[in-house]
């Protein structure tokens, strides 16, 4: 994927710290959801248009928000709307770890995880820049963000034949949860590696069905929108994803 030499607009003088860590060339910081080295490339319209709809419903609404997460998004669109620096802060650390979450399920692997998490909060920082305070006001940033996580993970897929396959997901260690024992991140780590393989046997569009409803916990109609189908169709790759699992499972000895 080729980095791209676009400008910011002159009205935002950047991304703020954790997120400018991802440009090309930086250092690359600890393994962590979020804040590893990414290509830069400008967000595309595609990227751009999911989510510019309706705010994130309160508890109770079509999409069964709690009232936290409708708090969270509230203070996100208002932190964009006073100021983009901060408010784009405010965004990363709210999404960060579903953006990241949803990458590495997609993937499969974490660096390549932590690149696309990085790409897609450097291109919803480039697209906020173009945004004016009606078009911030409408978006439902989680939808949003990770309508740019699948649709950057899906441009990778074209040029997957030409790069060397992907190391084990072993690689790279889950991080130790504080008072988690050595023994229960391990069976974690184990457990994690043995999803990555599963959902890697699984097509590209019940992978991604998958991967937004039972990872990023994202509702039927929200996935639609990300996925660019009809709520029907979400819910066929859901269902024919969920019984490949089970499928693959059972084939390698697991229990349901």
């Amino acid at each position: 994927m080729t980095a791209t030499t676009d400008e910011r607009p002159s009205t935002a003088a950047g991304p703020p710290d954790g997120a400018r860590t991802a440009a090309p060339g930086g250092p690359r910081p600890a393994p962590r959801p979020g804040t590893a080295n990414g290509e830069a490339r400008a967000a595309t319209g595609d990227d751009a248009q999911a989510g510019a709809g309706t705010v994130d419903q309160p508890a109770g609404g079509a999409d069964g928000r709690t009232d936290g997460a409708a708090a969270v998004t509230e203070a996100v669109l208002a932190a964009l709307a006073d100021d983009l620096d901060g408010g784009f802060a405010a965004l990363y650390e709210a999404y960060r770890n579903a953006v990241f979450s949803t990458a590495l399920r997609l993937t499969g692997r974490w660096a390549e995880a932590e690149d696309l998490a990085a790409e897609a909060f450097l291109r919803a920082y480039r697209a906020l820049c173009g945004y004016g305070p009606d078009r911030i006001a409408s978006l439902k940033p989680r939808a949003w963000l990770l309508t740019i996580v699948t649709n950057v993970w899906r441009n990778s897929l074209r040029t997957a034949a030409r790069r060397p396959p992907p190391g084990p997901l072993e690689d790279a260690p889950d991080p130790l949860a504080p008072g988690e024992a050595v023994e229960d991140t391990a069976a974690r780590h184990e457990t994690g590696r043995e999803l990555a393989g599963l959902l890697g046997a699984l097509p590209e569009s019940q992978r991604a069905a998958v991967v937004l409803r039972h990872v990023a916990d994202l509702p039927v109609a929200e996935i639609a929108t990300v996925m660019g189908v009809p709520q029907g169709t979400v819910k066929s790759h859901i269902s024919r994803g969920l019984a490949r699992l089970r499928a693959l499972h059972a084939a390698q000895g697991g229990t349901s």
